[in-house]
């Protein structure tokens, strides 16, 4: 096991790990709070080696795809990346040269059927950047928020910034439900890598998507 728990990459709250992240959405449709569970971030990762089943043969230039049956969801991470462990997320991939070029899946259950249900893309992007995608320590600025259709199923995708005192990540998640799950998938890079990262992260966001299962 290969320890990796300098990686700035990974949120760290001083006085509790686990951390158990609680993202509180705005008003809903239905005038209603919905509280979510994120889940639990433990301060160590490890290094899966080789023998990991969780990927099938690559079917793009560059990219290696990862198809989960079991919980509906598919995408593309960049060739060179390797797959990491962290308690509360169902897949993680990263560089690890590069500790905050990294490509990140979550699931939590949900009542609703739409993300709209949630409230309009710049809303949504913006409480999930605060509450769970960046340390409450850490600046943040939402770039841009968009809503898009995949056969059928709403996606939100959103581009921000989040700026610790030593570095600052440039980042992209897309969001969506489906099987009864709130599913979101994060990527990003350091700032002074962004211009160079950009396309293939933007790939990254692009090959998401949740299937039934």
């Amino acid at each position: 096991m290969v320890s990796l728990q300098n990686s700035p990459s990974i949120h760290r709250f001083p006085n509790s790990f686990p951390q158990v992240l609680i993202l509180i959405l705005s008003l809903d449709r239905t005038g209603r709070r919905q509280v979510l569970m994120i889940g639990v971030i433990a301060p160590c990762i490890s290094l899966i080696g080789p023998s990991s089943t969780s990927f099938a043969a690559e079917n793009k230039k560059g990219y290696i795809p990862v198809s989960d049956r079991k919980d509906g969801y598919e995408f593309l991470y960049p060739f060179g990346w390797q797959e990491v462990v962290i308690d509360g997320q169902d897949k993680v991939f990263k560089d690890v040269i590069e500790p905050l070029e990294s490509v990140s899946v979550n699931m939590i259950p949900t009542s609703k059927q739409d993300i709209k249900d949630f409230g309009p893309p710049q809303q949504v992007a913006e409480t999930l950047i605060k509450k769970v995608l960046a340390p409450p320590s850490q600046k943040t600025k939402l770039i841009a928020a968009t809503e898009h259709d995949v056969e059928g199923k709403t996606y939100y995708t959103f581009e921000f910034i989040a700026q610790a005192p030593n570095y600052t990540r440039h980042a992209l998640s897309t969001i969506s439900i489906g099987n009864g799950k709130f599913y979101t998938l994060t990527t990003g890079a350091n700032e002074r890598r962004w211009d160079k990262m950009k396309e293939k992260l933007q790939t990254v966001v692009d090959s998401f998507k949740v299937f039934n299962v």
